[in-house]
């Protein structure tokens, strides 16, 4: 057995545990000790995080002269709440809970990147910094990692997200905005109740979420630039007990999903705006409670081609790359240094976030190698400032 169909195997048996061992948001407790272990038996330093859950660790090469350079590499290790429907002989044992994002496969690939790069210890000229992300899902886990400090003298990050739509081993990146800015909106209308009857003498809270919810769909085609990407979804409503009683109240929710900052200004000002305009023309108190979550992605272009040419090195196809609406708080590490974020297609029969999806594991060793060559590559890419004179 060759070196690489070596890593392939170990990476394959510690996918198929963590497949099997899914834990959600916060509560990867088991998850980070198995990654401890795994870090441990080859020797790579952890460091201790201060937080719950999660793991950071180190690889830390020789001194070169001049400033430390040290660049980071990230993986996100929570779950979702979905019960599992993919019919894998190693599907999830923890009940209502599965890898359907395929943080399964990012861990293993950075657990695997560290392997590569430990081997290499001696030759890295800096260090370089794995984060084992919790709470990805939970949209909190990347502003909890940076609060800790340990980043600061961070250069650079990458990371690493599979593509359910992609053929095994195929990579997409871009510069700039490939995931979207999250945006969480909730609708408090505050009526008078009455007899369903007699509505003159209520103001009906359905009638004006209905105003509501018909006014906010119009957003996007009406406010957005149509060669812009957006995305406005209403995801729950609740009101009323019953049939013949006009309720006091009623609620919904959903969230709004941006590439453009100006557009997400735009889009968030024109929702405020719609809430007015329907409480005045309705006599229902229209509240919008806004929860902004994380910004979009923008990948340096520099370091989007880097991954490109390094992706095309290891012989993994490069392809073009769709904009991706959903959220990742990989961007909150981009607002305090350069990074990017990019994808290895895993050719899943369903898609990302739904019970039946499946990481082919196939492509474990190749990312991994990708991850690891990243990494050393910008440690011999990002100039040292010279050593201060002693004064």
């Amino acid at each position: 057995m060759n070196a690489d169909s070596s890593l392939q195997a170990t990476l394959e048996e510690h996918f198929r545990w963590f497949h099997m061992h899914p834990e959600l948001s916060m509560e990867e407790s088991g998850t980070s000790l198995k990654i401890r272990e795994i870090l441990s038996g080859v020797g790579v330093e952890t460091l201790e995080l201060g937080l719950e859950t999660g793991v950071l660790a180190r690889v830390r090469g020789t001194e070169q002269g001049g400033e430390e350079v040290t660049v980071a590499l990230r993986a996100d290790i929570d779950a979702l709440p979905i019960k599992e429907e993919s019919g894998l002989p190693y599907a999830s044992l923890n009940d209502g809970k599965m890898h359907a994002c395929g943080h399964d496969f990012h861990m293993t690939s950075l657990l695997g990147a560290a392997m590569l790069l430990q081997k290499k210890q001696g030759s890295l000229p800096g260090t370089v910094k794995l984060v084992f992300q919790p709470a990805e899902e939970g949209v909190c886990g990347a502003q909890k990692v940076i609060d800790t400090g340990l980043l600061d003298d961070v250069r650079e990050i990458y990371g690493l997200h599979v593509a359910a739509d992609l053929n095994p081993g195929e990579v997409e990146v871009c510069a700039g905005a490939d995931h979207a800015a999250v945006d969480r909106f909730a609708v408090h209308v505050t009526g008078r109740g009455g007899h369903a009857a007699e509505p003159h003498h209520a103001a009906d809270p359905v009638v004006a979420l209905a105003q509501f919810i018909n006014a906010a769909q119009g957003i996007v085609s009406r406010n957005v630039d149509p060669f812009d990407r957006a995305v406005l979804s209403i995801t729950q409503i609740h009101s009323g007990t019953t049939w013949n009683v006009i309720p006091n109240g009623a609620f919904a929710e959903g969230t709004i999903r941006t590439l453009c900052q100006n557009t997400r200004e735009r889009m968030l000002k024109r929702l405020r705006e719609i809430g007015k305009g329907v409480s005045l023309s309705s006599g229902a108190d229209v509240q919008i409670d806004i929860e902004n979550l994380s910004p979009a992605t923008d990948n340096d272009p520099e370091l989007a081609a880097i991954v490109a040419d390094t992706a095309r090195e290891l012989g993994m196809p490069v392809v073009p790359v769709v904009p991706n609406m959903g959220g990742e708080d990989f961007s909150m590490y981009q607002q305090r240094m350069p990074g990017v974020f990019f994808s290895v297609g895993v050719g899943s029969p369903r898609p990302l976030h739904n019970s039946a999806f499946i990481a082919n594991p196939a492509p474990l060793a190749a990312a991994s190698s990708l991850m690891a060559a990243l990494a050393e590559k910008a440690l011999r890419r990002i100039p040292r400032s010279k050593p201060k004179p002693p004064v």
